[in-house]
């Protein structure tokens, strides 16, 4: 037995095969434009908290390594013992030892170490500036400030 078929009947076919296919791309497509958003809002909460945690670092809402930056004159002065410590640098590191946490991050972050300073010397340079209300003694890693 032989069935034949219409051309227009293989047409319809064909349309309504493709037709279903085009719905369930369609439908699929929706469904991965709603997990990339959910997943986008994901990320984007993620993002703001390790922001906000960040923000509560020990230098406020900058890293240490940006604070360091501020205290460039002092960069002979934590090289060398004896190099004299300019106004400038004594001014800096009064305003940061307001905040012991912060002026230990700094006095040990990589921007001062990539720059020269050494940390024991580091140490001093509120000594030498003759700051009375330093932390004396504020345990700083393995460094004490004398």
């Amino acid at each position: 037995m032989w069935i034949f078929f219409d051309p227009p009947d293989i047409s319809i076919a064909i349309n309504l095969r493709l037709h279903n296919e085009y719905m369930h791309i369609q439908s699929s497509s929706r469904m991965d434009t709603y997990v990339l958003s959910r997943l986008l809002v994901l990320v984007l909460c993620i993002y703001s908290l390790k922001t906000a945690v960040h923000g509560a670092g020990e230098c406020g809402r900058n890293p240490p390594d940006r604070e360091a930056i501020k205290l460039a004159p002092c960069a002979m002065a934590a090289q060398d013992k004896s190099a004299k410590v300019s106004a400038t640098c004594c001014v800096r590191i009064r305003q940061m030892g307001k905040n012991p946490k912060c002026l230990c991050a700094v006095m040990l972050s990589s921007t001062a170490r990539n720059s020269g300073a050494k940390p024991e010397i580091s140490m001093t340079i509120p000594k030498r500036c003759n700051i009375a209300d330093r932390p004396i003694g504020y345990k700083c890693g393995a460094y004490s400030l004398p």
